[in-house]
């Protein structure tokens, strides 16, 4: 090779041809060409690692900086805890005064609903009790007047029916008498307006019931007004011991 190339030389001087276009098709060559190539494929490839060398060194500007965006990170989260924190007292307060409210208002749902039927009571036995009086003449009619002609049967059929038909209305709505005749006398039940003394019947017993008493529901309507049994009088009069003693002398 190294002949050829000196045999161009050497024609080339001889033809008189400058020397840089021997040098231009020298660098023309492919072994050089290749060469230089693969040249700068290894400074590329030694350049590189240096450069990412440099590249992912820390200074202490990145290492404040770092420091400083951790300490962001730890107030937003102490500040997020404590929110939240804040949130479940105030919902443990909501729920207990939601109960507190709800308690509240299921006892003056009751205590209305009390009322009301309280009320309803009240204004049913104030009605039924200026009806009684009513009953209470219909039953003094019917036990004293005794018809003797067909025509005062009729009369006495005809307002018999009336007494039946407001007895049975008064039944209607929880309205019943009182039967005490034969029972003890009760305070809380009946009211005595006469003591009859007597040995058949013990002491306390109700004989007779002058004003019928009525209960509504379970409750006391209108008290029965009755005689009851007292002891019986002692006839033989008591006399003296001196008296008797001074007899005898």
């Amino acid at each position: 090779m190294m002949d050829e190339n000196k045999q161009v030389n050497n024609t080339s001087q001889q033809l008189g041809e400058p020397t840089e276009v021997k040098q231009s098709m020298k660098s023309d060559s492919p072994a050089e060409t290749n060469s230089h190539e693969s040249g700068s494929e290894v400074t590329e490839q030694v350049i590189t690692p240096e450069n990412v060398s440099e590249d992912t060194t820390f200074s202490p500007e990145n290492g404040a900086a770092a420091t400083d965006n951790n300490e962001k990170a730890t107030a937003a989260l102490a500040e997020l805890t404590q929110e939240i924190e804040s949130l479940k007292v105030q919902l443990e307060e909501r729920n207990t005064q939601y109960m507190r409210i709800g308690a509240d208002f299921e006892n003056y749902r009751k205590r209305t609903s009390k009322e009301k039927e309280e009320l309803d009571l009240q204004v049913k036995r104030n009605t039924i009790l200026e009806l009684l009086p009513i009953v209470d003449n219909f039953e003094r009619a019917r036990s004293l007047l005794k018809p003797q002609s067909d025509g005062e049967m009729t009369i006495h059929k005809s307002y018999q029916g009336v007494y039946k038909q407001l007895v049975d209305c008064l039944k209607r709505i929880g309205v019943s008498p009182m039967r005490p005749e034969g029972q003890e006398f009760d305070p809380n039940l009946h009211e005595a307006v006469m003591r009859e003394p007597t040995d058949e019947h013990p002491e306390g017993t109700v004989l007779e019931e002058l004003v019928r008493g009525y209960y509504l529901g379970d409750r006391i309507l209108r008290h029965s007004m009755v005689k009851v049994a007292a002891p019986p009088a002692d006839t033989s009069p008591s006399v003296p011991e001196d008296q008797s003693s001074s007899s005898d002398s």
